[in-house]
């Protein structure tokens, strides 16, 4: 096994994408992708047990896939890294059990390791070494999460998260609401383009300062997301409407909701990094995509001199890729692997990069 550059083979199975990426130390060789969106689209959001057995049908064929395309064999392979959590547990389970099967049949070593440290270690990949004093905003279906990251392999702190819906599981349920669809970030973003941002307020939850007498102080949830009451207000406003018989401004909702979402999440983001002297963040997550975000976001940290690292859009998703990548890292660490027997972990906070044998 080469230490400086080990062939790792990554699975990723958190949610409703089957990814299997193979990396050679910095070097993606291949990420190879099955969605089971398409299933999830009648239910207006992601059915567990549908991405569980979609998950079964479609490793070994991805598997193939990757292999093939990277021109590698499972011999040639050092080492396996999975995806142990956060997620939903039957689709960890799945990737979990493949994970350890390939790694009994072949006896390479296996790491179970964190999902949302690696969509920071799919940085690697597009751009190599990542620099100090660095932050990340995640932001997808599932999660919200602002981190600190003083070592990619074994200290990550959370300095902020979502206390009740993700920023993505909101978008998916105002464009319900606005009968826009599933999934709801893409459609919303480009139909927002053609609406008034300014048109409609719509509140920024955890946004108010706390005051003790007259002294404002910053308060428990000050790096904190609540994207639950925004829901609410879209649906008040959407009842608003149609109890008067008038015709609902969709483009001028979905602007406003945009814009109170990318407001509140890029100004927490900016005031964490001051606040904890990170003068680098990378933005990672399925919802890093939307256009608003990396506007709003872009300028901000220009204004507040930190240097904003984006990876690729296809990077940014979930993926085996990013697993690998983190894989890879905690080999040429030397880290020590976590070997066949753990169990997933739906909740797995960010401290636990990857798990102990």
């Amino acid at each position: 096994m080469s230490l400086t550059a080990p062939l790792v083979l990554g699975i990723e199975s958190s949610c409703d994408e089957t990814g299997v990426g193979i990396v050679r130390g910095t070097e993606l060789l291949v990420n190879a992708v099955a969605s089971s969106m398409e299933e999830h689209v009648r239910f207006g959001g992601v059915i567990p047990e549908i991405a569980s057995r979609a998950h079964l049908d479609a490793f070994v064929p991805t598997l193939s896939a990757a292999l093939k395309d990277a021109g590698v064999s499972l011999d040639e392979i050092d080492a396996i890294a999975v995806t142990s959590g956060p997620g939903l547990s039957g689709a960890l389970m799945v990737g979990g059990s493949a994970a350890k099967a390939l790694a009994l049949a072949t006896g390479k070593p296996l790491y179970a390791i964190n999902h949302l440290v690696a969509h920071v270690g799919v940085g690697i990949l597009d751009g190599g070494e990542l620099p100090e004093n660095l932050g990340a905003l995640l932001v997808s279906g599932g999660h919200t999460e602002i981190l600190q990251v003083n070592s990619l392999t074994d200290d990550v702190r959370l300095l902020g998260a979502t206390i009740d819906d993700a920023a993505g599981e909101a978008y998916d349920k105002v464009a319900r609401l606005l009968g826009l669809g599933y999934p709801g970030g893409p459609v919303i973003d480009r139909i927002a383009k053609e609406g008034d941002p300014k048109a409609i307020r719509f509140p920024r939850g955890l946004t108010l300062p706390k005051f003790i007498g007259t002294a404002e102080e910053p308060g428990k949830h000050r790096h904190d997301f609540s994207f639950s009451g925004l829901k609410t207000a879209v649906a008040r406003c959407v009842e608003q409407y149609q109890n008067r018989g008038e015709e609902v401004p969709v483009a001028d909702i979905a602007a406003g909701f945009q814009e109170a979402v990318v407001d509140v999440i890029t100004s927490k983001a900016v005031r964490a990094c001051q606040e904890h002297g990170l003068t680098n963040l990378m933005l990672g997550g399925g919802v890093a995509a939307n256009s608003r975000l990396r506007e709003l976001l872009a300028a901000r940290c220009a204004s507040a001199g930190i240097t904003l690292r984006v990876p690729p859009r296809n990077l940014c998703t979930d993926n085996g890729a990013m697993v690998a990548a983190l894989g890879a890292q905690l080999v040429a660490g030397g880290v020590s692997p976590t070997g066949l027997k753990f169990s997933t972990d739906s909740g797995q906070p960010v401290s636990l990069v990857s798990l102990v044998a």
